[in-house]
């Protein structure tokens, strides 16, 4: 196979799922023998501005294998159809749907050779919104992990940047309801990508006087992270919207049960193995039910340990997600 290029968005400045996907399966099929030149094309994506569309048609030309990051090829379908014209084999890796520029992205879709999501959640959203038909499911690996231990009194984290759509506001009011009960939670994530919301979360913890219990400590990776990992005993992911939940199976990984919100692509991360909960969330009561539930019940809690730790060995790993992409990119 000749060299693949892989076009990646320059202009997300934290942690995100996607950019860990990006870079995980860039490692693997490096690994696999596939020369994978990673390009970060800064911009406004999407859709970006006549001049980052520009360098996008500069970085497809000439080049037969190409997968472009979903939240780069959502604003540029002409530039998509034309390397695809020229002889170009271009995959779009969609990590999520951007129904707000709803007919550049369907157009950019319809001319792709193909699209990659992470999750048939996804897939299926994609299907729904725009009718394409070559759609394909890779879905994320993991890293082998050590089991978490936990901590006492429990530790509940969540792993999200600081975003509005992460809802770290009502896992905190939600906290705020069970405060009689003994926890510690840490949330993890930048506060750069919305440094408004990141300063409303913050102070809510102040408002409810939970500074000792909820900790802060922005985004963590590498050690700190696994230590982070180690000591937790939930995981909390209740985003508005998910394409998958990366943080659910890094969870799971670890042993670590989690809550999501019903509904959303983490419903499909977490699975149907009693590893937590999938909750449909009116507000922070029902979240505080669902945790002070976790809290007060040990054999519930027990349970959910137990199937978060069976579930570790039936996890794919990312040389399983390289593989099928590849299969894919061959065909």
């Amino acid at each position: 196979m000749s060299t693949l290029r892989f076009i990646v968005p320059g202009n997300v400045g934290h942690l995100s799922g996607g950019n860990l996907y990006n870079a995980r399966l860039a490692e693997h099929l490096e690994a696999l023998g596939v020369r994978t030149d990673v390009m970060a094309l800064d911009g406004a994506w999407p859709p970006g501005r006549p001049e980052d569309r520009e360098s996008l048609a500069t970085a497809l030309s000439d080049v037969p294998l190409v997968i472009v990051d979903g939240l780069v090829a959502a604003g540029a379908p002409d530039e998509i159809d034309a390397a695809a014209r020229a002889g170009s084999r271009v995959w779009v890796l969609s990590h999520m749907a951007f129904p707000g520029h709803a007919g550049l992205e369907g157009r950019a879709l319809a001319a792709a050779t193909g699209v990659i999501c992470p999750s048939s959640f996804a897939a299926a959203q994609l299907q729904s919104l725009y009718g394409v038909e070559r759609v394909h499911v890779a879905r994320p690996g993991i890293q082998p992990a050590e089991p978490a231990v936990g901590s006492r009194p429990p530790r509940i984290v969540c792993v999200a940047a600081l975003l509005p759509n992460k809802s770290q506001l009502l896992l905190v009011e939600a906290l705020a309801r069970v405060g009689h009960l003994p926890w510690t939670a840490t949330l993890i994530g930048s506060p750069d990508a919305d440094p408004a919301y990141a300063a409303r979360v913050a102070a809510a913890v102040a408002h409810h006087g939970l500074e000792d219990r909820i900790r802060l400590t922005g985004e963590l990776d590498g050690r700190e992270l696994e230590d982070a990992w180690h000591a937790a005993d939930l995981s909390v992911l209740v985003s508005e919207r998910e394409s998958f939940g990366m943080a659910v199976q890094e969870s799971l990984a670890h042993g670590v049960p989690a809550v999501v919100r019903r509904g959303t692509g983490a419903e499909e991360a977490l699975g149907a193995g009693g590893a937590g909960a999938a909750v449909e969330l009116g507000g922070a009561p029902s979240l505080a039910e669902t945790l002070a539930a976790w809290l007060e019940d040990s054999e519930l809690a027990a349970r959910w340990r137990e199937a978060a730790l069976a579930r570790r060995a039936t996890l794919p790993r990312w040389t399983e997600t390289a593989r099928a992409v590849l299969a894919l990119l061959r065909g």
